[in-house]
């Protein structure tokens, strides 16, 4: 699959990985571009993770966080932190608590979103299937973009192909 044809990970220059199903800088000059005209720390924090800087990523969550804890997106950033540090447990039980905070809206598809990879990044291909699914079903039900609908089809596939091949 060719890059053009990887799904988009929601920020200029950046696509998710149809196989790692982890964002990446795909065009570094749109991305670092992009990156110039925000002010956004949550953006910076994505790049710095679709980066592979997960120390400095960690750090800046931190500080964004204290500054303001009630953000949504930072909470899908930290817990996101922790996933990239294999702190599966920790990252799993900060989204099932945000998704109960947000239950019913369309928020919460991205919450499960979130969750899938945090199962995929660990190995648990069949619980990823579970939430990239519900993230899916959500997403349609409520009529969200054709790109976040296509990423989660996309993510769906790769943890099902996972589950099926996996020894049970």
């Amino acid at each position: 699959m060719a890059y053009q044809d990887w799904p988009y990970a929601g920020f200029p220059g950046t696509a998710i990985s149809p196989t790692t199903l982890l964002p990446e800088v795909v065009d570094a000059e749109a991305c670092d571009q992009a990156l110039s005209t925000t002010q956004d720390p949550a953006d910076r924090i994505f790049v710095l993770l679709a980066r592979g800087r997960v120390a400095e990523a960690a750090e800046a969550v931190a500080d964004a966080r204290v500054a303001d804890p009630v953000s949504f997106r930072l909470q899908l950033l930290d817990a996101d932190v922790l996933r990239a540090t294999h702190h599966t447990e920790r990252a799993v039980a900060r989204l099932k608590c945000l998704a109960a905070d947000i239950a019913s809206t369309a928020m919460e598809s991205w919450v499960h979103q979130q969750l899938g990879k945090v199962h995929f990044s660990a190995g648990n291909y069949p619980a990823a299937v579970r939430s990239f699914s519900t993230a899916l079903d959500q997403r349609v039900a409520f009529g969200e973009d054709a790109a976040v609908i296509y990423a989660s089809t996309v993510a769906v596939r790769r943890a099902l192909d996972l589950a099926e091949s996996s020894p049970a």
